[in-house]
């Protein structure tokens, strides 16, 4: 049987509350009208890169660019998956991991957010549980990197919820000046002793070679579900 041309279109990370998956263009209208109706307060700015700023249309023209462009640069050694988070059949946000020389180095970054009508509902936490099972559990990885601004307490409690750990900080130009942005880290082994069994990965073994990973099947450590 032939590789569909964008084997990625055929993954699916399911959790008892979600889904997780890349967008189609479909998905990506209903993403940039989630993204118009609003992320976050007016007086409040959670991204390093401000690309709320401007509106709600330039918001939605930001979300579509980015992930058109994250398509088409798209490389196995430098690469940047951005999953829609769907509930009961509703885009309600946005998860991504990203990773550079991934097979060699097994470390990720993960970034995320959600339409402000949907926050406050524990959505946060199961989404980032869901991205981590990709990347531990399916793509073999050895940390997950992440961080926030140091008032950003829902992004900080969702992490600190996961298991992270502070790995370092430091200060970085925000839209109203300059901020500190808190490092963090998640190590192998604090993910293995919270890892839930009711999370499952579906049409990965199709686009492994996507992420750098060219073994086929199962990873030396049995952990593809």
């Amino acid at each position: 049987m032939r590789s569909p041309p964008w084997p990625l279109f055929d993954l699916r990370i399911n959790t008892p509350r979600l889904q997780l998956r890349p967008p189609t263009d479909e998905d990506l209208a209903d993403l940039a009208a989630l993204a118009a109706d609003g992320v976050h307060e007016p007086d409040f700015m959670p991204f390093s890169i401000p690309w709320t700023e401007g509106g709600p249309e330039v918001a939605a023209r930001n979300v579509l660019q980015f992930n058109w462009r994250l398509r088409a640069e798209w490389k196995p050694d430098d690469w940047h998956l951005n999953l829609v988070t769907v509930v009961d059949g509703e885009v309600v946000g946005n998860q991504g991991i990203a990773a550079k020389s991934f097979a060699t180095v097994r470390s990720v970054n993960t970034g995320s957010w959600i339409g402000l009508r949907h926050q406050g509902q524990g959505i946060g936490k199961e989404m980032r549980a869901a991205v981590l099972h990709l990347a531990f559990a399916g793509l073999d990885a050895l940390e997950a990197l992440s961080g926030a601004w140091d008032d950003n307490k829902p992004s900080l409690g969702v992490s600190s919820a996961m298991g992270y750990e502070p790995n370092g900080e430091h200060f970085a130009a925000r839209l109203d000046g300059s901020g500190r942005l808190l490092d963090l880290r998640l190590p192998r082994a604090v993910w293995e002793e919270r890892r839930r069994d009711d999370i499952c990965i579906e049409g990965l073994e199709t686009c492994r070679h996507e992420f750098g990973i060219t073994e086929s099947g199962i990873t030396e450590s049995g952990l593809i579900e």
